[in-house]
């Protein structure tokens, strides 16, 4: 979250960029709460300072009558105190409730949009999209046609939006994880199995709502507890309420995860067979940085979505993030999209990574810093997320783009060792 003194001193920044990000925060009425807070503070400390005056003479005083009138003061100013100690209390309840509903400030060079229809193109991959000789397929007819999902299993077992991979399907996921994370690892990232839940104290200071409304988180019934949307909430909660050495950032980690999304409110043709399922396995790229390495290293990451699908052979575009479309932590956000030539009429580009540098947003709510040797205090680190791989997605890519007139599909070769052949091809 940002910095309460920083909202109250550039309130009008703030009301803009809320404004840009289709955020509806009342920060006026923050700012308002805060000068009450204030004056309650100052309340306070003088009842405080009155009560210790009275508690100090009451050894003092020789009179019997008069220690007992004092004793009666001091009561009543220790209840005052109580009461507006209750007050202040609530303020800081009411305060921070709104605090955290602000979102991250917006990089300048952000596009301003209220969604991803104002992103800006910035660059395309080495592989130009690919021209067919015949119709492509999508990869929901692929997969029905080569035996490799079984969505109304899925949805029998756990309802809409589940499926069962099998057969080559299997092969490629585990073929993905490994040709990613072998990747990172030579990338110096420290590899990761994390777990599938995490506390909801967890989900809040990485900027996910655990509960309400507008969630897209499955809670768990009677716990603190819900399943994780993505291996960003347990990565960046590994080192909550720790203070760090600077000689140890950056800190890469790499994370596998299964992801899972309610996925409230989707509908379209987005929704069709894997592009948007409730449980997907990702490899999550996460780093803790240094406030001066957060740029470059968003653009590291970018770079590495990049090679990982260029090493894919998949066509693909990158994409500079619209404000209305960053999400709430989110500095600045950029999107891979994947050519998927099966989708619409003649083929579209669809999100399959994203990278994002939150600065000190999710920091300063996890209580992460670091401290300079000889330097007074500490100061919060910077972290970024990127997706590796989102399982699912980089399955529709390489099914549609290596689809042949045949029906079979090619391996491509960074996945054949693991896959075990250069081509699935239809079974009898």
């Amino acid at each position: 979250m940002l910095d309460r003194r920083f909202i109250v001193e550039n309130a009008a920044l703030v009301k803009e960029n809320c404004l840009r990000r289709g955020a509806k925060v009342d920060v006026d009425r923050l700012v308002a709460l805060d000068g009450e807070r204030r004056l309650a503070q100052t309340q306070v400390d003088e009842l405080n300072r009155k009560a210790n005056e009275v508690s100090k003479s009451i050894g003092q005083t020789k009179d019997a009558a008069e220690r007992e009138a004092r004793k009666e003061a001091g009561r009543k100013l220790r209840e005052a105190v109580s009461a507006a100690q209750t007050a202040l209390e609530q303020f800081e309840v009411d305060i921070d409730a709104i605090q955290r509903s602000i979102p991250n400030l917006s990089h300048p060079a952000a596009p301003v949009g209220g969604d991803d229809t104002a992103n800006l193109e910035i660059r395309r991959g080495q592989h130009a999209p690919r021209k067919f000789e015949f119709k492509p397929l999508d990869h929901v007819e692929l997969g029905e046609k080569l035996q490799l999902f079984d969505f109304e299993a899925g949805a029998k077992v756990a309802g809409h939006g589940f499926y069962f991979f099998k057969n080559e399907a299997v092969l490629l996921e585990l073929a993905l994880q490994h040709y990613a994370v072998s990747l990172l690892i030579g990338e110096g990232f420290t590899p990761m199995i994390t777990p599938d839940l995490a506390r909801n104290e967890v989900l809040q200071g990485t900027g996910y709502i655990p509960r309400g409304p507008e969630t897209q988180i499955y809670s768990i019934a009677d716990s603190d507890l819900s399943l994780v949307a993505t291996a960003e909430i347990t990565l960046g909660g590994l080192l909550a309420d720790e203070i760090l050495d600077p000689a140890q950032l950056p800190i890469k980690l790499c994370g596998i995860s299964h992801c899972y999304r309610t996925e409230a409110g989707a509908h379209g043709r987005a929704t069709r067979g894997l592009y948007r399922v409730h449980q997907f396995t990702k490899v999550e790229m996460f780093a803790f940085t240094l406030p001066e390495q957060s740029d470059a290293t968003l653009d590291y990451f970018c770079a590495l979505e990049g090679k990982i699908f260029d090493g894919l052979g998949i066509p693909y575009r990158v994409v500079d993030t619209a404000t209305g479309d960053l999400g709430g932590p989110a500095y600045r956000k950029f999107d891979l999209e994947a050519w998927m030539p099966g989708r619409g009429e003649q083929g579209e580009y669809g999100e399959v990574t994203s990278t994002s540098n939150c600065t000190d947003y999710q920091a300063r709510r996890l209580g992460i810093r670091y401290r300079t040797p000889g330097e007074k205090g500490t100061r919060f680190v910077h972290t970024l997320n990127g997706t590796a791989v989102a399982i699912s997605r980089a399955m529709i890519a390489v099914l549609e783009n290596y689809q042949q007139a045949d029906g079979s599909i090619i391996v491509p070769e960074p996945l054949r060792a693991v896959v075990g052949k250069e081509k699935i091809s239809p079974r009898a």
